[in-house]
């Protein structure tokens, strides 16, 4: 038992060292509006061409000497959208009622197949005659006196009570 636990350990701590290290920008960048900055940047550094790595050394110094061109640069290496384009409709409502609808008309489809072709004949019980001459045996048996069929029909006019 001893030596299956041994085993099992260094089985474990050989995959541990095996694992590739996860650094700071492997995480997926996402813009949301419930966690509006994230902890990592849109672009990583190694992505950013000389011109936008000079902007980020410009950037340390103060920011009154910055152009707005380069402020809304600086704002687009950090985060892909502003919170306008994040609340902008997107149109996805018509893929959702799209998509609802083709699912009902399938339904609807399947559904009329089967009433068609697989479902049996309704039982011949189901037919008015049937149900009328149900309802004629009921009054003449004096079914449910007190409150069922009986006690809606009037026996000395041989008609339903008002």
């Amino acid at each position: 038992m001893a030596s299956l636990m041994r085993l099992s350990v260094r089985r474990a701590a050989s995959n541990v060292s095996k694992t590739p290290k996860r650094n700071f920008h492997d995480k997926l960048y996402a813009d949301r509006l419930d966690y509006p900055a994230p902890n990592c940047r849109f672009m990583k550094e190694a992505d950013l061409s000389s011109d936008m790595q000079a902007l980020k050394v410009k950037e340390r110094g103060d920011w009154k000497a910055l152009s707005q061109a380069e402020k809304k640069e600086l704002y687009r290496m950090s985060f892909n959208k502003t919170y306008s384009e994040m609340r902008a409709p997107t149109g996805e409502w018509k893929y959702i009622i799209g998509g609802v609808s083709i699912a009902l008309a399938f339904s609807a489809v399947i559904y009329g197949f089967q009433k068609a072709y697989i479902s049996p004949p309704l039982p011949h019980t189901m037919s008015p005659e049937w149900q009328e001459a149900q309802l004629r045996r009921e009054i003449a048996i004096r079914n449910g006196p007190v409150t069922g069929t009986a006690s809606k029909w009037d026996y000395e006019k041989n008609e339903w009570k008002k």
